[in-house]
């Protein structure tokens, strides 16, 4: 065994213009880090750059030798514009910059035991997402918020079978916060059969917040055909969050919109696999590609349980998703020995079709392209970066 310590440092910066509808793989993040984003996340579960590689597939720590170490950050600054009309007044609207930046950390730390083990502990998220319309935009009582927010802690574990084959897997504990809103757009009065009361603009309709804890699991394998040419699979299971928190509106009550109800809503994030591969094809140039597949069709609806309402089961959003499947090839130059380049494309395939699609989350295809760049200052040292163009 070697007891080689070797610190990663990892920082990237994802920018972009987008137009509405402008998310892909519903709110699933594939920003786990720098190094995969220069090459559009391309060939990750067959890939072993630095520890981070435990986050896409927990088999590819036996190719990490002694103690090491990758930090880092990814800020997502997406720029997403609506533009429509509402139909019953027959008025153009929008509503500018709805989704909002933030920043995605991450943390990875692997530890090589012995030549068969290797152990591993990962600290990123896989999920989320935030969007808010201008409370002057006339669509505001479809929904006029939402936010999902997790942390996810992974520790993993590796054995090499043999110079071929190599197993891993981890447990998967998410921390995950979440709400969704609506507001009138316009003041209402209602008939008389609904109480009659005049419900002015701005009203909060709905609301509703909430968080859990809750666990689930990751399994992974690397077959090493030979020297040059290596495949990579993982398959990562659906985590099932309760949101329990409080819920507030006319909808809940008309008299008092103010009063917060006890409750609690069924969020599920999805499973999804990665079948990757890599190859070597020079001293210079290596290929990696990979294809991902999310069970975005567990993704029904949004139905929250509130008991003290005589009606406890509410239907929030009704969803109707479908699985999506994501296809990226890219590349990396070793310039030199000590500077690599990366580049790669893909594309995103949305899980939400035209007639399902919603305001809060303004899901499509995404077509990616992406460049980065290494640079490994000592033994124990390497900066990278990574910047989608598209």
């Amino acid at each position: 065994m070697q007891n080689n310590k070797k610190l990663t440092i990892a920082i990237a910066v994802a920018l972009g213009t987008l137009s509405a509808p402008a998310f892909s793989a519903g709110f699933q993040l594939a920003e786990y880090s720098a190094t995969g984003l220069g090459r559009a996340f391309a060939g990750e579960a067959a890939m072993a750059d630095n520890a981070s590689a435990q986050f896409r597939n927990p088999a590819m720590m036996t190719y990490l030798e002694g103690t090491q170490v990758s930090v880092g950050g990814i800020y997502v600054a997406p720029n997403i514009d609506i533009d429509g009309t509402n139909t019953t007044l027959k008025k153009a609207t929008s509503s500018n910059n709805m989704a909002d930046g933030a920043l995605v950390p991450n943390f990875y730390l692997t530890h090589q035991i012995n030549q068969k083990w290797t152990a591993g502990l990962a600290v990123g998220t896989n999920f989320g997402m935030s969007t808010k319309l201008d409370d002057n935009f006339l669509g505001t009582q479809f929904g006029n918020e939402a936010s999902i927010t997790t942390v996810e802690v992974n520790p993993n574990v590796a054995y090499k079978i043999n110079d071929q084959f190599s197993i891993g897997g981890g447990v998967r504990f998410v921390m995950g916060e979440g709400s969704i809103g609506a507001k009138s757009s316009m003041t209402i009065k209602l008939p008389a059969e609904l109480g009659g009361s005049t419900v002015p603009s701005g009203t909060t309709l709905k609301y509703m917040e909430g968080d859990d804890t809750a666990w689930g699991w990751q399994a992974g394998a690397a077959w090493q055909l030979n020297e040059n040419n290596r495949v990579g699979f993982n398959y990562r299971s659906e985590v099932d969050l309760k949101l329990e928190g409080h819920a507030n509106g006319f909808g809940f009550n008309p008299i008092n919109p103010a009063q917060k109800f006890a409750g609690s809503m069924e969020l599920v994030l999805p499973a999804s696999a990665e079948l990757a591969s890599f190859h070597q094809l020079n001293k210079h140039w290596a290929l990696h590609t990979s294809i991902n597949w999310t069970d975005w069709s567990q993704f029904e609806k949004l139905e929250a349980h509130i008991p003290a309402l005589k009606k406890p089961d509410q239907l929030v959003k009704q969803e109707n998703w479908k699985d999506s499947y994501r296809f990226a090839v890219g590349t990396t130059y070793q310039l030199d020995g000590k500077t690599q380049l990366r580049a790669g494309v893909a594309w995103d395939r949305s899980a939400v079709s035209d007639a399902n699609r919603t305001l809060t989350i303004p899901e499509m295809d995404r077509y990616w392209f992406s460049v980065g760049y290494g640079y490994q200052f000592t033994q124990n040292l390497t900066l990278d970066a990574g910047v989608p163009i598209s």
